[in-house]
């Protein structure tokens, strides 16, 4: 629909029985939006100070933390506000930038583990050349590539979507991620179809096929080594693999069902839509917080001092 200030607004469709159950969607989503900034922010805030956490693999695990915040934060404000809400709307341009910055970052997650990934086979398999190769310089780079590609291979669809005509006004979800592709009436042109498989393979694809080819060079390396070094890459790598894996899951579900128009039960979309904001962001957190012994050690000293003295 279009007001009177020629603005361009559309009504999110995917809310399952939002006028009976709102207020209990609202402080289900308020307690775990909080709960991710407090989980992460602690974390980020022990890698900070701990001069002992300033190493490679706590910084990109840091950036990670950084992400889950920002990407909570892209999505939460507007859909604790919806719930609340009688009308649930947003104007076209916000959309395109919620959508935008939601997959800069889900493209900033699949590199920064990448980048972890570089970190752990250099550690592993080139130790003695590990401090030259994991510089700061070369962190910085890999950190800023890492937030800057995806933002940059994503300027042109917004750029194509503003020059598109808007066929549908109703979003088929709860916040704008790829189902607002079906908003337009080219979003079933081959033009478009190849562009977004042209930035599935450059932030999901390539990044989980290098993942698996540095992780392969380590299970090689590590077979052929002692226990106690089979050990260490256990316990540095199978952190970044559960998350990987967990990531991938979740991605897989928007990649084939929300940007196919697949006839999917409301229920089971909305549910399955909350698991990226409700699961996730938590779940970076829990994994590093109770997996790294670094971390969980100053964890520890900092919710439990008393115990951890004796």
């Amino acid at each position: 629909m279009i007001d009177e200030f020629n603005v361009t607004w559309i009504t999110f469709g995917g809310h399952v029985e939002l006028q009976k159950y709102r207020f209990l969607y609202f402080v289900i989503m308020f307690t775990v939006y909080i709960l991710i900034i407090f989980s992460n922010s602690a974390i980020l805030c022990l890698i900070w100070i701990h001069k002992n956490l300033h190493e490679p693999m706590y910084v990109f695990i840091a950036a990670l933390l950084c992400n889950s915040l920002l990407f909570s934060t892209n999505i939460y404000p507007k859909l604790l506000i919806d719930f609340l809400s009688d009308k649930q709307i947003i104007s076209i341009s916000l959309c395109h930038f919620q959508s935008f910055i939601y997959y800069t970052l889900c493209g900033s997650e699949y590199l920064l583990l990448s980048a972890m990934a570089y970190d752990r086979y250099v550690s592993i398999c080139k130790p003695l050349q590990y401090q030259t190769i994991m510089c700061k310089t070369t962190v910085s780079i890999l950190l800023v590539l890492s937030w800057l590609l995806p933002a940059c291979q994503l300027v042109p669809s917004l750029f194509i979507s503003n020059s598109s005509k808007v066929c549908n006004f109703t979003l088929n979800g709860i916040f704008c991620n790829n189902v607002v592709s079906q908003l337009y009436c080219m979003s079933s042109s081959a033009s478009y179809i190849i562009y977004g498989v042209f930035i599935a393979l450059n932030t999901i694809f390539f990044p989980i096929l290098y993942i698996l080819f540095t992780y392969t060079k380590i299970l090689i390396i590590t077979f052929k080594s002692s226990i106690s070094v089979r050990r260490k890459a256990a316990q540095t790598c199978s952190p970044h693999l559960l998350v990987l894996i967990s990531f991938s899951c979740l991605c897989s579900y928007d990649i084939v069902i929300a940007r196919i128009n697949v006839d999917f039960h409301k229920t089971a979309r909305f549910i399955m839509t909350l698991q990226m904001v409700l699961y996730h962001p938590l779940f970076n957190p829990c994994i590093y917080g109770l997996k790294m012994k670094k971390i969980s050690k100053h964890l520890k000293m900092l919710f439990f001092p008393l115990k951890t003295q004796k």
